[in-house]
């Protein structure tokens, strides 16, 4: 015979010749000599020294043991003491009772939508995350949920999770904010055939995710085409002054061409316009020429005004001193004064108009 104890918290498994016995539980026993005795803790798991099925043909050993079995499409989350401990993939697994209060969550895997009781502190544990995914959809974000490439249901801005199988979980998602398509160095011709480039935009939004995600095949690429055949279409009926002078008729215009096909495609134009009108480079210097040309016209125009205005005043002064000696007197002495400014010393004589002896003297001068 020999003594056994069995401590708080532990327990003991009975084989006499290889066979299982008995259960001992806390306390002193003893043991005959053909008999040894397995300790266990009871706060661990149970690995079985022998055949599982034998130990649970004894009601005994039942009482002590936790038998948990896993299929291959499920896990399950153990929580000991009410705090998460780890995933159970396919298998069986064996747990004491008695010392650690152990609670099961069971989860089937052939199913997308988590519907267990879990806390989602535990979704960012590498231990569940594995077999979860996850969709991210914006506050400002719409998204549709296809199911086995099958439209469900349409998505709202937050966190979605689903469970990791073969089911095909697919999600597209819209900004709907405004947005700002930009059609840009766009070549065009206008009535008189003049080549330009156009740089063009148009604010939308979507309206209609449905439409524009499920009906339409790349509604980002139509919209474009809409309002590039749009603009091709206005600019064609006016000429290159024309253009330049009604560029926000055009615009206009544009707006109101597209604003029915576009809910066609899910979204509404809220505004568009014309950035730019660039012309070609032998454009370019066409126009600059005729710019210029223009210019020198009016710069012409101009100086022939003047010129009218100045001979019209001096005609006018001419018959004024023609008929007033007093006022000859005064612009012979004005024109001294000016040439008395240029000239530093001129001798006259009496005799003579003043006029006529200034005149000969520059006379002889410039001989």
């Amino acid at each position: 015979m020999k003594r056994v104890r069995i401590n708080e918290g532990k327990i003991g498994l009975v084989f006499k010749k290889g066979n299982y016995l008995k259960v001992i539980t806390e306390g002193v026993y003893w043991i005959g000599m053909n008999q040894n005795v397995l300790i266990y803790n009871l706060a661990t798991s149970f690995a079985t020294p022998i055949a599982l099925e034998l130990l649970l043909k004894n009601d005994q050993i039942t009482a002590f043991i936790d038998v948990v079995e896993v299929k291959d499409n499920e896990i399950v989350l153990v929580y000991e003491n009410e705090n998460f401990k780890t995933v159970l993939r396919a298998g069986r697994y064996t747990y004491w009772i008695g010392l650690v209060n152990r609670t099961y969550t069971r989860v089937d895997l052939n199913k997308i939508y988590i519907t267990e009781q879990i806390e989602k502190s535990l979704f960012a544990k590498p231990e569940v995350s594995q077999f979860i995914r996850l969709f991210e959809v914006a506050a400002f974000e719409k998204a549709v949920l296809l199911i086995d490439d099958i439209y469900t249901k349409t998505l709202n801005g937050g966190t979605y999770r689903f469970w990791k199988n073969d089911t095909t979980i697919k999600i597209a998602k819209v900004d709907l904010r405004q947005l700002q398509l930009e059609i840009s160095g766009q070549e065009l011709l206008t009535k008189d055939k003049a080549s330009i480039r156009i740089n063009f935009y148009t604010q939308y939004k979507v309206n209609n995710i449905e439409k524009a995600l499920l009906e339409n095949k790349d509604f980002e690429k139509q919209l474009y085409i809409l309002m590039q055949l749009a603009l091709r279409a206005y600019v064609g009926i006016y000429t290159l002054d024309e253009l330049l002078e009604n560029k926000e008729d055009i615009a206009t215009g544009v707006f109101k061409n597209v604003k029915e096909d576009v809910l066609k495609l899910g979204v509404t134009v809220e505004n568009c316009g014309i950035r730019d009108v660039i012309l070609t480079g032998e454009m370019k210097e066409i126009m600059n020429q005729v710019l210029v040309a223009q210019k020198k016209a009016q710069a012409n125009v101009i100086t022939r005004r003047e010129e009218t205005a100045a001979t019209r005043s001096l005609l006018n002064t001419a018959k004024l001193m023609e008929d007033n000696s007093m006022l000859f007197k005064l612009k012979e002495m004005e024109y001294v004064e000016k040439i008395s400014d240029k000239i530093g010393e001129i001798t006259v004589s009496g005799n003579g108009g003043v006029v006529k002896q200034l005149k000969d003297i520059f006379t002889v001068n410039n001989g």
